[in-house]
């Protein structure tokens, strides 16, 4: 009988996760990998603990991809509360200042929601993992600093607006990367006067990603067994989670060189692509240099 490593499972993929609310993206992330006696685990675009939805679960190698699907879009259900601002911008933080909404009507709350599509400046929320010196901002946070954020550039592709109700405004937004939701309902209620907060805050999209391919916690426990056929079948290729980036196809010299990390003779008018071998094999990622020739980025050799 062979023994079991002790350092766990040298596994590759992407696992959909459909976070659940209360948990951290790493406590998450966390119980994927012992679930999966995964070795090598981590995970990409964070979600707060007040947040669920789409939570894509790298293993092994795969983590030298995370960062290409953190540049996509992603697709939001949130609701946010008039009325009401609190220190974190959510509703896990504490209230900080109330002021009147019941003055508004339904047609003002469409303006005002409709007004943020589109490319703006957004100030990120000082709860956030954004580092100052080092130092993550939620941590400074928590200490009572309040420091200077600039705004940074994003894109709201759209907003649909749900329903407006007792105070409530629900919405799906659709918007580029490094967007943050909970400063975008604080911007809108700043807009209408009266500040808000978010109250349900839901990923469902994930660059080609629907909630639907998800699975929960729960329902990966379910499927576990001691030979982890059942979980692995829940395991994405890689590659297949990058659709936006372009193919190339090696011949097997070429496929040598790239394994080596020698760069090879291929021109490419593209600024990142998939590697494959003559066996249709993902090699990893290549990046393309202005000789014609295309250089290993991340391998998964």
């Amino acid at each position: 009988m062979s023994r079991r490593n002790p350092k766990g499972r040298e596994i590759n993929g992407i696992v959909l996760l459909d976070k659940d609310t209360g948990l951290s993206s790493n406590a998450a992330l966390q119980q994927v990998k012992r679930l999966f006696f995964a070795k090598k685990a981590g995970h990409t675009g964070s979600l707060d603990p007040l947040a669920s939805g789409i939570l894509p679960i790298c293993l092994g190698q795969a983590t030298k991809v995370a960062q290409f699907l953190l540049d996509d879009d992603k697709r939001y259900f949130v609701r946010g509360k008039l009325g009401e601002m609190t220190d974190t911008l959510d509703c896990e933080g504490e209230i900080v200042k109330t002021q009147a909404f019941e003055h508004l009507n339904k047609a003002e709350i469409i303006d005002a929601v409709m007004s943020f599509q589109g490319d703006i400046l957004q100030v990120p929320p000082m709860y956030s993992a954004l580092k100052k010196d080092g130092q993550p901002l939620y941590k400074l946070a928590r200490q009572g600093i309040d420091i200077e954020r600039p705004p940074r550039p994003i894109t709201i592709h759209n907003i649909d607006f749900i329903s407006y109700e007792h105070g409530v405004v629900t919405l799906e937004v659709s918007c580029s990367k490094g967007t943050y939701i909970r400063s975008l309902i604080q911007d809108i209620g700043d807009k209408l006067g009266c500040g808000a907060h978010v109250i349900e805050l839901r990923r469902t999209g994930f660059t080609h990603i629907d909630i639907a391919q998800t699975i929960k916690f729960s329902d990966l426990e379910s499927l576990a067994t001691d030979n982890y056929q059942l979980l692995d079948e829940k395991i994405f290729a890689t590659e297949d989670m990058l659709p936006d980036i372009e193919s190339i196809y090696l011949d097997e010299q070429q496929a040598i060189d790239i394994k080596h990390g020698r760069s090879i003779n291929k021109p490419c008018r593209f600024k990142v692509v998939k590697l494959f071998d003559n066996s249709k094999q993902f090699l990893g990622i290549g990046e393309p240099d202005e000789d014609g020739s295309i250089k290993p980025k991340r391998l998964f050799v």
